[in-house]
């Protein structure tokens, strides 16, 4: 099964992609939203292209579990997602998705000493939400 997960912020949306049948996902690509509003001719382009069964989308949960500020607009996010697609959503807590996600550019910067984007931040903190979801789905897989 073909997978999106979408590491949604106000000013930008990480996205990557993920394959049950081999239990890999890789980082996809950063949109940037204009005047934060989100692009959906990318986001559907993102869909169309790559025809996922699922999607998930980060849950910005407090450390305590409690929804955290911008919960309510992740919850209209993931609503006009399902609506726009007809695919299902699922919620994947988000808890310390994007510190990982910086710890790990930190060292790709370190072992490749060269310049590589900030973007690739969000887009590898949507790739942990999906490799997290295969950790809590595997016996189901």
């Amino acid at each position: 099964m073909q997978i999106l997960s979408f590491d949604f912020g106000t000013k930008k949306i990480g996205i990557a992609v993920g394959q049950t049948i081999t239990m890999s996902s890789s980082p996809l690509t950063v949109l940037f939203n204009k005047e934060n509003k989100v692009n959906w001719e990318e986001v559907s382009a993102i869909i169309d292209e790559w025809k996922p069964e699922l999607l998930l989308i980060g849950k910005p949960l407090n450390m305590d579990g409690t929804d955290s500020d911008i919960m309510k607009v992740v919850d209209n996010f993931s609503k006009k997602l399902a609506k726009l697609s007809g695919i299902e959503c699922k919620y994947v807590d988000e808890r310390l998705t994007s510190f990982e996600a910086r710890q790990n550019f930190k060292e790709l910067m370190i072992e490749n000493n060269k310049n590589i984007k900030k973007e690739i931040i969000d887009a590898n903190a949507a790739k942990i939400l999906i490799d997290n979801w295969f950790n809590q789905n595997v016996d189901t897989l």
